[in-house]
């Protein structure tokens, strides 16, 4: 059974580690591995958001829902990453900076679906899809404080590096709930 205060414990402890992210993913990996008990814990998924579990300077634990359809811009962390999905489907494009400062290069690509787990290191650069029809579950772990971290965000791959804002990402999931809700409307 995943208990959320006891995840939160574990990923602290395992701080402690000497590769923090590989210990944390293996605690993402046991917990992902039942991903009806996790949904069972954090709530069946009815809109997009960020729900904030844990926020300290070392570490931060967030709930995210990702709304069918949506899809959030390159994005960097500037902190190691683990994310864990319970449900649904997460596809990341991952990026590096162009040598001549003009933008970003296609570097990857990585299709997490439930159960599955990923470490992002410090300077990974990615963009996130949910391709599917479904909302897509997720816990993500950050090795520090994910909202007081300076980091950037690109609109496309072609667009100049700026200041990363956590409002701007907050009215991404807004649009696409409504987006969600209203393809709903037209359906029903």
């Amino acid at each position: 059974m995943f208990e959320v205060q006891e995840f939160i414990a574990s990923c602290q402890v395992a701080l402690k580690e000497h590769s923090p992210e590989l210990a944390v993913k293996e605690l993402m990996e046991r917990a992902m591995s039942c991903p009806s008990t996790v949904e069972a814990a954090l709530g069946t998924p009815t809109q997009g958001g960020i729900t904030t579990l844990l926020r300290s300077d070392e570490l931060t634990v967030l709930s995210i829902i990702w709304p069918p359809g949506m899809a959030l811009y390159p994005h960097n962390h500037n902190l190691w990453a683990v994310i864990g999905l319970y449900g649904g489907q997460e596809d990341n494009t991952f990026f590096r900076r162009d040598t001549r400062g003009t933008g970003l290069v296609r570097a990857g690509f990585k299709e997490l679906q439930a159960q599955d787990a990923i470490v992002l290191g410090k300077e990974a650069i990615h963009a996130v899809t949910n391709p599917r029809g479904v909302f897509t579950g997720a816990i993500h772990v950050y090795g520090g404080d994910f909202f007081a971290q300076p980091r950037s965000e690109w609109d496309s791959e072609q667009s100049e590096e700026r200041p990363y804002s956590v409002e701007r990402a907050m009215q991404a999931f807004a649009e696409a709930n409504e987006k969600w809700l209203m393809k709903q409307r037209k359906s029903s």
